[in-house]
């Protein structure tokens, strides 16, 4: 480990990630942003063929034009974009490298990562919620052909597959397969598939279920999946049907460990919201501070790229304005 103190680490190199090293920059602070996967990793593991619900202007940052041949941004014109804000600003990007131990000693946060040891004076958790999915807990989950990330169509022409879950990842994943020949059933806690579901794919899903192309289980809950079929729990009793594999699409969740080993306090409500405050965004932890999706805990749908840009400025001002105290 190097004796360099870092004004400020920033764990997460997603967009708020990157936002918050432009803001450093621009501020004159010394910062590193660590990341345990690719750039914008969480961007990269979504669905190849995925559309924004954002259009192109509400997820640009620093006054750098995206630009994009729809409305709506795709996965890979988000990708490039942000590609380019990296290159632009000439970010400190550590990529492939994950945080395992995160403590504070005399003031000053020591950090142990998979590749080095860091210090820093504050630390930003810009950490997002995409690596932990929500586990449904049921008998055979941790069969291979279960997958709780959607990718592409392609593996599944001509296979009998279950998609859980009616939020537009869902939705997305039932669509395609189906038009690449799979036979799709989907698994909806609720009546329908959600209101939230992008405007422009909502009429098609209800259509396809409408007049059976894609067979839809309300209300119900899968409760067993076994190698070649699985057993769903219907207001009607259970069901068995024939399964060649499962796409579980039932949400993810921050990764909590590094906020308890920080000690940042979380509500005791369903949310699980860790403490902090709105105008600066720091925690109950002096110099820890929260940016993007992590900010509502379990509630992972009340923060987004166009709506938690903003944190970046406000932390980089706390920590600027702490430092003129001193």
């Amino acid at each position: 480990m190097s004796n360099k103190i870092y004004d400020m680490l920033i764990i997460g190199g997603g967009p708020i990630g990157l936002a918050c090293g432009v803001e450093a920059g621009k501020a004159g602070l010394d910062y590193v942003i660590v990341e345990k996967g690719a750039l914008t990793n969480s961007i990269f593991n979504y669905p190849i063929n995925m559309t924004f619900f954002s259009t192109s202007d509400r997820l640009e940052m620093a006054d750098i034009p995206f630009m994009s041949i729809g409305n709506k941004p795709n996965r890979t014109e988000a990708l490039e974009y942000y590609r380019r804000i990296f290159s632009h600003f000439d970010l400190n990007v550590k990529l492939y490298e994950a945080v395992q131990i995160l403590e504070k000693k005399d003031e000053l946060f020591h950090i142990k990562t998979s590749k080095g040891k860091y210090q820093a004076k504050n630390v930003v958790l810009a950490t997002g919620f995409y690596d932990l999915p929500n586990l449904m807990n049921i008998p055979g989950e941790d069969l291979p052909k279960v997958q709780h990330y959607y990718k592409e169509p392609w593996p599944f022409i001509n296979q009998k597959i279950v998609v859980v879950g009616g939020a537009n990842s869902a939705v997305d994943a039932a669509l395609e397969c189906w038009r690449k020949g799979a036979e799709v059933s989907m698994v909806l806690l609720e009546e329908e598939v959600d209101q939230a579901v992008k405007y422009w794919v909502r009429p098609d899903i209800v259509n396809r279920i409408k007049e059976g192309s894609i067979k839809a289980f309300t209300k119900s809950r899968l409760k067993e999946i076994r190698a070649h079929e699985v057993v769903i729990s219907t207001p009607e009793g259970e069901v068995t049907i024939e399964n060649d594999f499962v796409l579980a699409m039932t949400g993810y969740k921050p990764n909590f460990g590094l906020l308890n080993q920080l000690g940042v306090k979380l509500s005791e409500d369903e949310k699980c919201q860790p403490q902090y405050d709105e105008h600066t965004h720091e925690t109950n932890v002096q110099g820890v501070y929260l940016a993007g999706v992590v900010c509502g805990g379990l509630n992972t749908r009340e923060f987004f790229i166009e709506n938690s840009v903003v944190h970046a400025g406000m932390i980089v001002k706390d920590i600027v304005e702490k430092v003129k105290r001193k």
